[in-house]
């Protein structure tokens, strides 16, 4: 593919490589070290979450180095989600904030068993649930909200794919369905989700990489 040789005064709005005359794909990601540490954030720590779901299939039982994983994956999604906010603003609008506040609130919530089961010695999912009966139900439910009007408001956006909404919408639903069944079918279930940021991290990055290519294209 041939790059195409910009003018300096070509404004952003249709700069495409190899693509004349056709519209950036997502118009609201830029050059910016916000975008990168986000993109990072939504590659990196949700791989360490599931990483941490493949450990107790595995192992069967909670283990201090599976919950170890399991934290830093929680909570380093409340900012990945945060940030991938931050960089559909403004096209995402307040429908994306309200889900991205509800998804992260949530995982914070999660994050927060996680220290307490390492603190009491929680021996599995099973114990841990138990502990916090309804406040998991409630706290479930507030993340499929989250989930769905988050992934609803990037469908709109436009701004990233709009597999990775459907893949967190429909994921955030069979998490929900699945959190009374086994390990196994507990951490399949968990893939989508984790799969959708991943994929909403790449895009990212691959957007920040186009933009500074473009950049350094007009300089010339």
């Amino acid at each position: 593919m041939t790059d195409i040789q910009l003018p300096a005064d070509v404004p952003g709005r249709h700069e495409e490589i190899g693509g004349l005359g056709q519209p950036a794909r997502q118009p609201g990601i830029g050059d910016s070290d916000l975008a990168t540490l986000t993109g990072v954030a939504a590659v990196v720590f949700p791989l360490v979450y599931f990483a941490s779901e493949l450990v107790e299939v595995a192992q069967g039982n909670f283990t201090t180095g599976r919950l170890v994983l399991t934290y830093l994956g929680e909570a380093g999604i409340v900012f990945a989600v945060l940030g991938l906010y931050a960089v559909q603003r403004p096209a995402i609008g307040r429908l994306g904030l309200y889900g991205a506040l509800a998804y992260a609130y949530s995982s914070v919530f999660f994050a927060s068993t996680v220290v307490y089961a390492l603190a009491a010695g929680s021996k599995n999912w099973a114990a841990i649930t138990h502990e916090f009966g309804g406040w998991f139900t409630l706290h479930g439910a507030i993340m499929v909200i989250g989930g769905l009007a988050f992934g609803l408001a990037i469908i709109q956006a436009a701004v990233l794919p709009r597999w990775t909404a459907a893949c967190l919408m429909a994921g955030v639903v069979l998490v929900a369905a699945a959190a009374g069944m086994s390990t196994a079918v507990r951490a399949g279930a968990a893939a989508l989700p984790q799969a959708a940021f991943v994929g909403m991290g790449v895009m990212v990055l691959r957007e920040r990489w186009r933009t500074r290519k473009l950049r350094a294209i007009r300089a010339r």
